[in-house]
């Protein structure tokens, strides 16, 4: 073994690289937290990363805490039955702002129990978490357990009647509007909207939007029909063959989310209706795997979970919210693909 090599049983201390690089404890500090306001030589800063390097040095993090009264922990806590593909790109994206700031993210699933909520978010504070991202699938609001105001919190994708606290949610009437938009910037004057569940947020602000849209063209809304479903792809099927029971149909088919859509779909193409040569047809949310596959490949409006869950992780960097007071809203972009085409002369007339 050599004079510097660590048995098992053994660990290099922060004295221990600063003897072999021939500087001082503190030294060694200010080169691994890169403290702002230290010079420290480039020459200097290699011969200490030289001697971590060669006795494995790593800091003891529980130590750093207790010093510098923090863990480097956000605790994402997910309020819901389980994490589906819109928790995934949220979680990655905090986890990856997370790493680039040198946090850890710690993950817990609530199952949808506010009493689990409040015992898995204590949990999470004995460990010393310094914040926490609380997150729901479904934008909506949420009774935010009195666990997690002793930590700056930010909610993600839902929001607290009535209370100050930060949260980040898509701007889902903006999202309404620029999808509408989208169509009818494509010569549509003649659209129908099968909405989501009619009594959920997400889909009373997407509805504002797809009116606000049409009036803004000069449309008015009354005269464009709105179809309530409930966001399976049942419902989408089931809503086109109500609007072709219906007589004519429109030009161009809104659905209240990509699965609506799908199922839209299947229900055109089985009356032999083509897309987007007859009828274009939209989507919402932008589920990449069921989006970008189908055929035609799915125009639709992005939810941006990946974003706001980086959001929500930078603006808690070093346990302090830099989220101002209530509501964030995030851009919903509309993202244009094969199932969308210019309205054909003869309709859009």
């Amino acid at each position: 073994m050599s004079d510097h090599e660590q048995s098992p049983e053994s660990r290099a201390r922060r004295v221990d690289v600063a003897r072999l690089a021939g500087v001082s404890p503190a030294t060694v500090s200010f080169v691994l937290n890169r403290t702002s306001g230290q010079t420290i030589s480039d020459e200097t800063r290699q011969r200490v990363l030289g001697a971590v390097a060669e006795l494995g040095y790593r800091p003891n993090r529980a130590a750093q805490g207790l010093r510098q009264g923090r863990s480097a922990t956000i605790g994402f806590v997910s309020h819901d039955v389980d994490f589906g593909e819109f928790s995934a790109a949220a979680i990655k994206g905090a986890h990856e702002a997370c790493i680039s700031q040198g946090n850890l993210l710690l993950l817990v699933n609530t199952g949808g129990s506010n009493r689990q909520a409040e015992h898995l978010i204590t949990d999470l504070l004995d460990r010393q978490a310094d914040a926490l991202i609380f997150a729901a699938v479904g934008t909506r609001s949420v009774l935010l357990p009195d666990a997690a105001r002793r930590v700056p919190t930010i909610l993600l994708n839902c929001f607290a009647p009535h209370d100050p606290v930060p949260a980040i949610v898509p701007d889902e009437e903006r999202g309404g509007r620029e999808g509408t938009q989208a169509l009818l910037d494509l010569g549509h004057r003649d659209i129908a909207y099968l909405t989501g569940k009619p009594a959920q947020w997400a889909t009373k602000a997407r509805l504002r939007g797809f009116r606000a849209a049409l009036r803004g063209a000069g449309l008015n809304p009354r005269e464009h029909t709105v179809l309530p479903g409930n966001y399976h792809a049942d419902s989408g099927y089931d809503l086109v063959r109500t609007l072709l029971r219906r007589g004519p149909l429109p030009t161009a088919i809104m659905c209240g989310n990509d699965r609506m859509a799908v199922g839209a779909l299947l229900g055109l193409m089985e009356a032999g209706i083509r897309v987007p040569e007859d009828v274009s047809v939209m989507g919402y949310d932008d589920q990449f795997q069921l989006a970008a596959e189908v055929r035609p490949a799915l125009s639709t409006v992005r939810l941006p979970y990946e974003l706001m869950g980086r959001l929500a992780a930078e603006q808690l960097a070093g346990g302090r919210p830099g989220a101002p007071a209530g509501r964030t809203l995030v851009h919903c972009p509309p993202v244009m693909r094969g199932s969308t085409a210019a309205a054909r002369r003869s309709r859009g007339a």
